[in-house]
């Protein structure tokens, strides 16, 4: 199904571009660490390549697409670099990073739904490995680097609910037998749209009805 909503080059593309956005997040973590050289390459390749890691090894795609191709292995080595030298530049362009990041979480969850259903999961499990695809990088990366997941920091923007959505429409579709480039492509768009209204208006996702919290919104603090 995923060679008729794309043709194999576009998706090529396409997976290299979201690979290497994730990437960078990956090694400018790394670097605000003050992690080596090393430490900096080995998290760009986890955030870049660890949610399709996990969902190629969970639906026996084996051995998963990170290792049979080498441009998928190779992008977060070159965004890696790419941070070692060019960090305060980076920094600098944190927003237009953001938003390419917006971009590949939209893209994955769809590809990565996709992929599950055709390797035979249902529909509820084929949108949990999208959202897995989309957003296990990320989780990977907090994990190594010693850091509360921002997937389930209260203090943080919106970032799996716009997969999620992505996902939904995505096994919607799929039920309905509307699934097609046209249909893919609105999934992608809202999942990315959902994500930069979430950063410019900090949506986040409630907490426990009616329970006092004793901790501290970071992004209220002073200096």
């Amino acid at each position: 199904m995923i060679q008729e909503l794309f043709t194999p080059s576009v998706q090529h593309w396409l997976d290299l571009i979201g690979i290497f956005v994730f990437a960078i997040s990956g090694a400018l973590m790394a670097v605000r660490k003050n992690w080596d050289v090393f430490g900096i390459v080995a998290l760009a390749e986890a955030t870049a390549l660890g949610g399709g890691v996990f969902r190629d090894l969970v639906i026996g795609a084996v051995p998963p697409a990170a290792f049979t191709d080498l441009g998928y292995f190779v992008t977060p080595i070159i965004a890696a670099f790419f941070v070692f030298f060019l960090h305060p530049e980076v920094e600098r362009t944190q927003l237009a990073v953001n938003v390419f990041d917006a971009a590949g979480l939209g893209l994955f969850c769809v590809t990565g739904t996709t992929k599950a259903y055709d390797y035979g999961l249902g529909l509820t499990a084929s949108a949990a490995l999208g959202l897995t695809t989309a957003v296990g990088g990320g989780v990977l990366r907090d994990i190594i680097a010693n850091e509360v997941p921002s997937l389930v920091r209260w203090d943080r923007d919106l970032y799996a609910v716009p997969a999620m959505v992505g996902a939904g429409i995505v096994v919607l579709c799929i039920n309905y037998d509307a699934l097609n480039g046209f249909t893919s492509a609105v999934a992608v768009l809202t999942a990315f749209l959902l994500r930069l209204l979430a950063m410019h208006y900090h949506w986040r996702a409630p907490r426990a009805w009616n329970r006092r919290s004793a901790a501290v919104d970071v992004t209220e603090e002073t200096p």
